[in-house]
């Protein structure tokens, strides 16, 4: 499958088969990794990583899968550029364009990374905004696979804040390949219905299904996959904590939701989580609000249901799945 010369910036832009062929495109990268098999096709090669917003994982798997496939990395943090400031999003992607193979962006509005597609000349990745997370979806779905044997016609629950990258993102991936996509949450926190009705369009043509429910039992019961994110994003106000806590908890994945979806079930997220205090934020946050876990219980974080460190390893694989392919190196895999 010839993927050279796309970007990366929303799986409604990639047919079921070309998410597929990306997900077993990494199964093949993880197990050379494994072995210890060299693949460093892209020698030579250099990209640039844009993170307005910071972040552990994606910008360690990048850079690590950058590495793997003999690849150079510029990093530029929100000091480190320009972009958007004394230059426009265009004239940037212009000049990032003639330097480097590739861009990652990882920020805000989906405009900017859509604009950078437009004027860069070369493959722009999505590394997250707020409308969508594609990188995160690979890794979901190849964590997912490995441990059932199979996608389609899974089930998976998506508990909290459903309206922004990952309820968007998880239930495009869903209506894609044919699984069975619930949000569970308050309903003001549901989707959006333009997306929703054209992940519906999706899921005619995969045998997927959409659902919407405020109700706990019903939308987790007998789930495979019960999937969470934190309740407030990175450069949200702190004034939407008090609502999204009061709002949001009767969402929280508890070992009694683990036990309604059934002993199948496992738990996803894509982290960081706030299953605990051990964090500067967590704690602040959760002394002023008398909490000790948010969005999941630490039992459940903790517990053999939960995969959130083969997920967050997968970021690598799927990363780097999608730079060689997107970037024409792959042939030789």
């Amino acid at each position: 499958m010839d993927l050279k010369g796309r970007s990366f910036l929303t799986l409604k832009d990639y047919t079921p088969e070309e998410i597929i062929y990306l997900i077993d495109l990494a199964a093949v990268y993880k197990d050379k990794k494994k072995k210890g098999v060299l693949h460093d096709t892209l020698r030579g090669k250099n990209i640039a990583l844009i993170f307005e917003k910071t972040s552990t994982r994606t910008r360690c798997s990048f850079e690590t899968a950058a590495h793997d496939l003999g690849m150079g990395t510029t990093y530029l943090d929100p000091s480190g550029s320009q972009i958007g400031k004394k230059e426009s999003i265009a004239d940037t992607a212009r000049v990032l364009g003639r330097m480097y193979e590739g861009i990652e962006y990882r920020g805000f509005e989906q405009s900017i990374v859509e604009e950078l597609a437009k004027y860069a000349g070369v493959p722009v990745w999505n590394g997250l905004t707020n409308e969508y997370h594609p990188t995160q979806m690979l890794a979901d779905m190849l964590t997912i696979r490995e441990h059932f044997g199979y996608l389609k016609d899974i089930r998976l629950t998506y508990m909290g804040d459903a309206r922004y990258n990952m309820g968007n993102s998880l239930m495009i991936a869903c209506a894609k390949l044919g699984m069975h996509f619930t949000a569970c949450t308050s309903k003001e926190y549901f989707p959006n219905d333009a997306l929703v009705a054209q992940c519906r369009e999706y899921a005619k043509a995969s045998g997927a299904t959409i659902t919407l429910t405020e109700d706990v039992d019903a939308g987790t019961k007998e789930a495979d996959v019960i999937y969470t994110d934190v309740w407030v994003s990175m450069g949200e106000p702190d004034s939407v904590w008090e609502e999204r806590i009061r709002k949001l908890s009767p969402y929280k994945v508890t070992k009694e939701v683990m036990d309604n979806a059934g002993g199948q079930s496992v738990f996803l997220h894509c982290l960081p989580a706030f299953h605990d205090l051990k964090t500067k934020i967590g704690k602040e946050q959760g002394e002023k609000y008398g909490f000790t876990e948010l969005e999941v219980t630490d039992e459940v974080f903790e517990s053999e249901q939960s995969l959130v460190f083969d997920e967050a390893e997968n970021r690598m694989h799927t990363i780097k799945a999608v730079i060689a392919a997107t970037l024409g190196a792959c042939e030789a895999i």
